[in-house]
């Protein structure tokens, strides 16, 4: 008992210290703070913290938020991040499993769709001649591959799998010569009023008609390059206008 009650004294003796102590110190904290330097003051914390491990069997925490909140913040940190990786890499063409699908489009709303495209046809000088001069032996290459893009845009579900089949209010394919560079320039455009874009028509049309372009001029030249086919503007749906800078 004699040994069991001296260490309670003793006990009780350093609590009574840790608390004098800390008692002096908090109304002292203002000139604490503003006089003594910051090794100083981290002194003075080490030895508060020693003598709180010696009664309590361990060091007070060294962060104030504590390592429940700690774990909570890098929880929630991991899921923003996560949340953020999903949100940029998703593909509406590609289902949570990884496989490719074809978009239900049943909830969006109707809007008027507009999409115009664009490409070029690189010819060369000689077989620019010849097709400024309407001397192609297949014959008048531009009319030709103007009804070749109408056609393929109104044909685009049936040549790009997932695309949806819609009906076209309007196509528009022109090719225009350019003497600077020897080269055709077309450009396409597709409306509708529906649920989808018709961007890919748009696409579609260009690309169709540059192919045209040539399988016409093929016998007079093989070195003949289609080139940045792209889309250059779009209106209606849910991610609205779109054209590209200039």
């Amino acid at each position: 008992m004699s040994g069991e009650f001296a260490l309670l004294i003793q006990g009780s003796f350093t609590i009574a210290m840790f608390l004098r102590r800390a008692g002096l110190m908090l109304p002292k904290s203002r000139r604490l703070f503003c006089n003594r330097s910051s090794h100083d003051l981290a002194s003075t914390i080490a030895e508060l913290n020693k003598e709180m491990e010696f009664v309590f069997g361990e060091a007070p925490p060294t962060s104030l938020t504590g390592s429940s909140q700690s774990h909570s913040v890098s929880q929630d940190s991991e899921f923003i991040s996560i949340k953020n990786i999903k949100d940029e890499s998703k593909l509406t063409h590609v289902s949570v499993k990884g496989e490719a699908q074809m978009v239900d489009v049943s909830h969006k709303d109707i809007s008027k769709r507009v999409a115009i495209a664009s490409c070029k046809v690189i010819l060369g000088k000689k077989v620019y001649d010849l097709v400024s001069a309407n001397q192609v032996a297949k014959g008048d290459v531009l009319s030709v591959a103007k009804i070749a893009g109408i056609t393929g845009a109104k044909q685009t579900s049936n040549l790009i799998p997932l695309c949806h089949n819609i009906d076209l209010t309007h196509v528009r394919v022109d090719l225009r010569l350019n003497p600077d560079n020897y080269s055709v320039e077309i450009e396409g455009e597709a409306a509708s009023t529906g649920k989808t874009g018709v961007e890919m028509e748009a696409m579609t049309a260009v690309t169709l008609a540059g192919l045209t372009v040539y399988d016409m001029c093929k016998a007079a030249s093989k070195d003949i390059q289609i080139t940045d086919v792209r889309l250059e503007h779009k209106i209606g749906g849910k991610s609205g206008n779109w054209s590209r800078e200039k």
